[in-house]
């Protein structure tokens, strides 16, 4: 009988009823767009971000003097000490491994520089990788350099090959040497340098290198490298004397928006939360993470990149879950509206029902049955759209459509009916307190 009152209490006035169910499919398929766009969010704004550069700087631990001002770092470099090249595959056998996307080491080498028969001018020659393989333990090659680090360096030719005398000269240092700005292709003159190693490159024992590189390009960073010359790592190293060391690491990886507890001291935090902390793609916790594999390294985040990314994220999901809201709230005001007017147009009903002997309990069993009904069916139709629309707006904003998530469905549908049972819970209440006699008087 229940259930007999229930649906024919759901197929009267319908136009309501479709209303009802309009606003909770709209409100649903707002709330399945943020969600699904909330949940990918975080990764592809990460590897957007990444073409902002690096997130963390790795340097020897003896250059570990602390200066920060304004979030720029300030340090002295120490040029005595230095890290280890045959280490960096270490960084792909950490926990967060798959979040470090590419990493690129440099080498500084105080030199001087001679273009055809002009005079020596000092220089900074710069040994890195472009798109180097480095052997990871496990037995893998992994794919990185500074086309991942540094995405946003451009080069007029080409990057060198690895393991040649090939280089490439910043914008500024170019104008300098009188070098094309198509140095590298076919008939450019000024195509080859002399580089000869400042004596104290080599070390005490060792005196500074010389060698000549082809000009392969010329590249712009907007950096100190404009005024460098940019080499393969292992040259540099040939170059310096100094077999298997680096200076400084750059290291991209994909991280969370740091918040109070990533900023906590993890010396000092429980066994509990230390796994948290450790478990967690936070900047902190994999710079730990780095350190950890790399002797006498130290890991710092580079702030400015880092802390853009985080203000970033956490204003856009802020904005999603903002707009979910005020849905929601639309949608609980559209049930509670056409919830108010059924209660009120079938106030002799609800009396009746009352005078034979129906409780509240059934009288609003009937009703809220009802809504959830609406609820259910709303909450399909706007998990439905809502896919769709996270599709569209995943491939219009990020340039690949968002994932169909189908783990949400159970997630809407117990919003729609929290929505549903939330606008109807005033004018059942009303209902409530509904006088039988009075009502079937007409009072």
């Amino acid at each position: 009988m229940f259930f007999r009152m229930v649906g024919e209490s759901f197929l009267r006035n319908p136009r309501r009823k479709l209303l009802a169910a309009a606003a909770l499919a709209a409100a649903m398929a707002v709330t399945t767009a943020a969600l699904s766009l909330v949940l990918d969010v975080g990764d592809r704004l990460s590897r957007e971000f990444r073409s902002l550069g690096a997130n963390l700087l790795v340097t020897p631990q003896s250059d570990s003097l602390p200066l920060e001002i304004g979030g720029v770092d300030y340090r002295p470099v120490d040029q005595g000490a230095y890290l280890k090249e045959s280490d960096l595959g270490k960084l792909k056998t950490v926990f967060w491994r798959n979040n470090i996307i590419g990493f690129t080491p440099f080498l500084d080498v105080p030199a001087s520089v001679t273009a055809g028969s002009g005079a020596a001018v000092p220089v900074t020659a710069i040994g890195t990788w472009f798109d180097h393989g480095v052997a990871v333990p496990d037995g893998s090659v992994f794919r990185t350099g500074s086309r991942v680090t540094h995405p946003y360096w451009k080069v007029q030719g080409r990057w060198f090959a690895d393991a040649s005398n090939e280089c490439v000269v910043g914008a500024a240092l170019a104008n300098r040497l009188g070098i094309s700005q198509d140095a590298g292709t076919a008939g450019a003159a000024g195509g080859v340098l002399n580089i000869r190693a400042a004596e104290s490159a080599g070390g005490a024992e060792s005196p500074g290198g010389e060698l000549s590189c082809a000009v392969t390009g010329v590249v712009a960073t907007g950096d100190a490298e404009d005024n460098a010359i940019l080499l393969p790592l292992e040259t540099a190293q040939r170059l310096s004397a100094r077999p298997d060391e680096v200076r400084r690491l750059f290291v991209s990886a994909l991280t969370k928006p740091e918040d109070s507890f990533s900023r906590s001291n993890p010396d000092k935090m429980s066994a509990a939360d230390y796994d948290r902390w450790y478990c967690s793609p936070y900047i902190s916790s994999i710079a730990r993470q780095i350190q950890q594999v790399l002797p006498n390294s130290d890991v710092r985040a580079i702030r400015r990149v880092a802390e853009t990314e985080g203000r970033v994220l956490t204003r856009l999901s802020g904005l999603l879950w903002l707009v979910t809201l005020a849905a929601m709230v639309a949608a609980a005001l559209a049930v509670a509206a056409t919830s108010a007017a059924s209660v009120i147009e079938r106030r002799s009903e609800i009396g009746l029902m009352k005078a034979l002997g129906g409780t509240n309990t059934l009288v609003n069993g009937i009703f809220l049955a009802e809504q959830l009904s609406l609820a259910v069916t709303g909450g399909l139709i706007g998990f439905l759209l809502g896919a769709a629309l996270a599709r569209a707006l995943g491939t219009s904003v990020f340039g690949t459509p968002a994932s169909f998530r189908p783990v949400l469905l159970p997630i809407i549908l117990g919003t729609a009916a929290l929505v549903a049972i939330f606008g109807s819970f005033f004018p059942l209440r009303r209902a409530a307190h509904f006088e039988p006699a009075a009502v079937l008087r007409g009072d």
